[in-house]
């Protein structure tokens, strides 16, 4: 009995100082203590928990980094593959943009018909100013013909063959066009030069031109059609003494982006050459 009575007395005693552990921790009273007695098993499972890790991603390294090598890879070509696609996608559009803007141009006349054809060659000459198309007289184009774009005249075909022909542009130095300068009505010759520049001779010193005066063909000669922009006068060279002014002429058409033009197929070259009285010598 007595040795019963005594097992629930060390019971009692055992719950009793549990819970007053549990209080004490509950208050607060031990937590200094616990840092103290813990703070070195923490440390401890830190220090195995790093080694664990290094030693784990020591292991690991390699694969991971083939891995990742290859994943970058497979990334690059698929952005190379995107760059690609991208330029594809870039030049579809300006040779769409430069389609739609010679569609424009030849709805605004109407009463031409007209070849579209892309520029394959450029004379390389530095004296010459030539373009070669990639339309020939099995389209129907035939020496002479105007070539333009939506911007401006560009020249006239001046050699053709079945299927390409060569473009001679008014820039170049035997090239000579028949103008007439807005808003005067004058009537002038715009020349090419081995520069490439072009400029309006033969303009009577009483024509007040001025610069950004717009230049368009007249007509004159046979060779043009009447009507198609060429420039603005934006130099302007006058003497007393000269019997003629002439000017410089900043031309519509960017001659050095050329990509694609617009033949007249429906006009007809005329030459008067043999009706113009020759000098006396």
């Amino acid at each position: 009995m007595n040795k019963k009575f005594s097992q629930y007395i060390q019971l009692f005693i055992i719950i009793l100082f549990i819970g007053g552990i549990l209080f004490l921790g509950f208050s607060g009273y031990l937590n200094s203590t616990l840092r103290s007695t813990l703070s070195p098993l923490i440390n401890a499972q830190k220090w195995i928990s790093s080694r664990y890790i290094a030693i784990y991603e020591l292991v690991t390294l390699p694969e991971d980094i083939t891995s990742l090598r290859q994943k970058n890879a497979e990334l690059e070509s698929e952005v190379a593959n995107l760059e690609t696609q991208i330029i594809q996608l870039q030049q579809q559009l300006r040779e769409a943009e430069v389609l739609y803007a010679l569609l424009d141009f030849a709805r605004a006349r109407p009463e031409d018909i007209y070849v579209a054809a892309a520029i394959v060659g450029v004379d390389p000459s530095p004296f010459l100013h030539y373009v070669v198309i990639d339309h020939g007289s099995d389209d129907g184009l035939r020496h002479g013909m105007p070539v333009v774009t939506d911007k401006g005249l560009v020249g006239k075909v001046d050699a053709v063959t079945a299927n390409a022909a060569r473009v001679q542009l008014i820039t170049d130095p035997s090239s000579a066009v028949n103008i007439r300068i807005e808003p005067l009505q004058a009537d002038a010759i715009l020349l090419g030069s081995i520069t490439g520049d072009i400029t309006i001779e033969m303009i009577s010193q009483e024509v007040a031109i001025q610069k950004g005066d717009l230049i368009l063909s007249s007509g004159l000669g046979g060779n043009y059609p009447s009507d198609i922009v060429i420039g603005q006068v934006f130099n302007i060279r006058k003497r007393e003494t000269d019997l003629f002014q002439s000017a410089s002429v900043q031309p519509a058409v960017d001659f050095s982006s050329l990509r694609a033009v617009l033949i007249i197929t429906n006009f007809k070259p005329v030459n008067i050459s043999p009706l113009i009285p020759t000098p006396i010598q």
